[in-house]
C-alpha cells in the first residue's frame, strides 16, 4: 500500500487475528495498487476488466468514490490525475474495514494506523482513551495537535512529504494554500476523502470543512496558521 501499517490490540487479540488483518491489507494492495500493472484497478482503468466482472470490493469503492465526487462538488475525483486512482479513499476505507473486523472478532480495544490514517476503538493498553498525535507539517519528529477518544477515525492529507501533489480537478493544477488537513469522524474512508477534497480546494477548504455535519478538522495553512474545530481542542 506504499506505507507502513501498524496494528495494536489492547485486548481480545491473537496472532491468528493479526495475520487475518494483514492478509486483508495484502489483498487491498494487490487489488488497488496503482503501481502494479496487474492490479484489478489498473486492469479496470485500461479497459481490460469490465464492471460486471469486477470484484465486489472494487464496485464498492467505485460507487463510494462517485458519491464522494458529488458530495465534494467534484473536488474528490478519482480521475483527477488523468487515470483512475481511488487511493484517496481506499487507504482509509481499508483501515476502517480492518477495524470493523477486529471489533466483530472481539478485539474491542485496538488502534490501526496506516501512514497517519488512524482508527481507534475502546481503550489503550493503559486503560485510558487513545491519544493520537497529528504530525507537525514542518517537523516530522513533532506533533501540532493531539486528539483523544475511544471511537475515532482520523485521516490526514498533507503536502509535507511530496509537495503540492494534490490536483485541483477544476483547474488541473496542484492545489496550494493548505499544508495539512486532518478530518476526524466516525468513518475513516469518508474522513480520508474529505481531507483530500479540502486540500484540493485550497484555502476555500477551511470553510467547506466547517459545514460538514459529524466531522471535525484540524488545518494548517501554507503560512503556518493552525485552525481547528471547537470539538477538537488539543489534548496536552
Amino acid at each position: 500500500m506504499g506505507t507502513v501499517i501498524s496494528v495494536e490490540i489492547a485486548s481480545g487479540g491473537s496472532a491468528a487475528l493479526l495475520d487475518e488483518v494483514f492478509a486483508w491489507f495484502d489483498e487491498v494492495d494487490a487489488r488497488f495498487s496503482t503501481f502494479k500493472a496487474d492490479s484489478e484497478v489498473c486492469r479496470f482503468d485500461r479497459g481490460e476488466l469490465g464492471l460486471p466482472d469486477a470484484s465486489a470490493e472494487l464496485r464498492t469503492v467505485l460507487d463510494r468514490c462517485a458519491d464522494l465526487w458529488r458530495e465534494t462538488d467534484g473536488y474528490f475525483d478519482g480521475y483527477a490525475s488523468g487515470r483512475l486512482d481511488p487511493s484517496g479513499f481506499v487507504k482509509g476505507w481499508s483501515v476502517q474495514v480492518a477495524s470493523d473486523r477486529l471489533l466483530a472478532a472481539g478485539a474491542v480495544d485496538h488502534c490501526v494506523n496506516a501512514g497517519g490514517d488512524v482508527r481507534v476503538r475502546g481503550q489503550s493498553p493503559a486503560g485510558r482513551p487513545w491519544r493520537v498525535g497529528i504530525r507537525h507539517p514542518w517537523n516530522a519528529s513533532a506533533t501540532c495537535h493531539v486528539v483523544s477518544g475511544s471511537d475515532l477515525a482520523i485521516a490526514t492529507s498533507g503536502v509535507y512529504e511530496r509537495g503540492h501533489h494534490v490536483v485541483d480537478p477544476h483547474t488541473g493544477r496542484p492545489a496550494t494554500g493548505l499544508r495539512s488537513v486532518t478530518v476526524v469522524g466516525a468513518d475513516l474512508g469518508t474522513a480520508d476523502a474529505y481531507a483530500t477534497a479540502a486540500l484540493a480546494m485550497g484555502t476555500a477548504g477551511v470553510r467547506w470543512l466547517g459545514g460538514i455535519v459529524g466531522y471535525a478538522c484540524v488545518v494548517v495553512t501554507d503560512e503556518g496558521r493552525k485552525l481547528s474545530s471547537s470539538a477538537l481542542s488539543s489534548v496536552a
